[in-house]
C-alpha cells in the first residue's frame, strides 16, 4: 500500500470534529412548537449542540431583563435577546445527563419555561430555529404548520426519488463493494491512508483513484462507553465556486453502538469534477457527525480521475 502521494497530487484531510466552516449553505432545520399542543409540559425541550447557534422566535417581543438561563456559566455564551428572538449558543456539547433551564418572559408578562438538552441520540436532531406559538389557532401558527407539512411532503418525495435512483446507480454499487471490503471487485487502487484517534472514536481513512472515478472510505470505531456514533451527512462541492456536486454514499451501519466499528464509503464520478465550461476542478468532501460538527474533510484533486 503506498504511503506517500505522487508528486503531482495534493490532498488535505482533517480528522478532528469542528464547527462547520464556509461551504454550501445548509438547509435550515426549523421546528414549530405550539405550546397549546403540550399543555402538561412544565418545560419544553430544546435540543442544542456545542458551538451551534439555536434561535427561538416568538409571536411578540421578549423582555430581555426577565429572560435568562439558569446555571449556564461556563457552558453557554451570554444569552442574546433581540426583539422577538432569543439566541442560544452552547460553548460545548452538553453531556447526556446535562440540562439547563431557560426562562423566557414575553412583553405581555407571559413566562415560558424551556429545558436545553443535547440532541436525542436516536435521531441526532439539533434545533437551529424553533418558532414558538402559544395557540395553534393563531394565523402565524397555522401558516407555520402548513409550511412544516409542505416541507415534510417535499422531503419525503426527494427521499423516494433518491432511493429510486440509488437502485440503478453504478456509483452506489461501487460504494457498497468498498463498504463490504470487496475492493478487488472495483476499479480502485489505494492512493493514501490516514488515521486519527479522538476521545470517543478511532478513525482511519483511505483515498482511492480509479478510471473515471475517485473514492474515499472512512472506518470508524466508537470508543465511547455509553453513546452511539453516527455520521449524518456528507457534502461534496467545488472548492472554487462552492457549488454542490453529487457523491454516492454507502454505510455499513446506520449507527455505531459503543465499541462497534463500521465503514463509510463515498464514490465521486468524473462528471462531478467538471465546471460549467467542462474543465476539471478541485472538489472538497466534508463529513458531519450526529452532533452537527464536521468530523473531517478531504480535498480531491481532479487528477484522481484521469487514470
Amino acid at each position: 500500500m503506498p504511503n506517500a502521494l505522487p508528486g503531482w497530487f495534493f490532498a488535505l484531510f482533517f480528522l478532528v470534529a469542528t464547527p462547520a466552516l464556509a461551504g454550501p449553505r445548509e438547509r435550515a432545520q426549523v421546528r414549530t412548537l405550539v405550546l397549546s399542543e403540550h399543555p402538561d409540559d412544565a418545560a419544553h425541550r430544546i435540543h442544542v449542540a456545542g458551538q451551534i447557534v439555536t434561535v427561538l422566535r416568538f409571536e411578540q417581543a421578549c423582555d430581555p431583563m426577565k429572560t435568562k438561563l439558569l446555571g449556564w456559566e461556563g457552558r453557554f455564551e451570554p444569552l442574546v435577546v433581540a426583539g422577538k428572538r432569543v439566541v442560544i449558543e452552547p460553548l460545548r456539547a452538553l453531556a447526556p445527563d446535562e440540562s439547563v433551564p431557560l426562562l423566557v418572559t414575553l412583553a405581555d408578562g407571559t413566562e415560558l419555561s424551556f429545558l436545553l438538552r443535547p440532541p436525542v441520540e436516536e435521531w441526532g436532531w439539533t434545533d437551529q430555529q424553533v418558532d414558538v406559538f402559544k395557540d395553534r389557532e393563531s394565523y402565524q401558527a397555522v401558516v407555520s404548520a402548513l409550511s412544516r407539512a409542505l416541507r415534510a411532503k417535499n422531503a419525503l418525495e426527494e427521499e423516494n426519488e433518491r432511493l429510486r435512483q440509488e437502485e440503478t446507480s453504478a456509483d452506489h454499487a461501487l460504494a457498497a463493494l468498498l463498504v463490504s471490503g470487496a475492493r478487488a471487485q472495483t476499479p480502485f487502487r489505494v492512493i493514501k491512508s490516514w488515521g486519527a484517534v479522538e476521545a470517543d472514536s478511532e478513525l482511519s481513512m483511505r483515498l482511492y483513484s480509479g478510471k473515471g472515478k475517485a473514492a474515499v472510505t472512512i472506518a470508524v470505531r466508537n470508543q465511547s462507553e455509553d453513546r452511539p456514533w453516527r455520521m449524518v451527512r456528507a457534502k461534496l462541492f467545488s472548492l472554487k465556486s462552492h457549488e454542490p456536486r453529487t457523491v454516492a454514499v454507502r454505510s455499513e451501519h446506520a449507527s455505531l453502538s459503543p465499541g462497534q466499528s463500521g465503514t463509510f464509503a463515498f464514490v465521486v464520478d468524473r462528471s462531478a469534477f467538471l465546471d460549467a465550461e467542462g474543465q476539471l476542478e478541485t472538489l472538497m468532501l466534508e463529513f458531519y457527525r450526529h452532533d452537527g460538527l464536521r468530523q473531517g474533510y478531504v480535498v480531491l484533486d481532479p487528477r484522481l480521475v484521469r487514470e
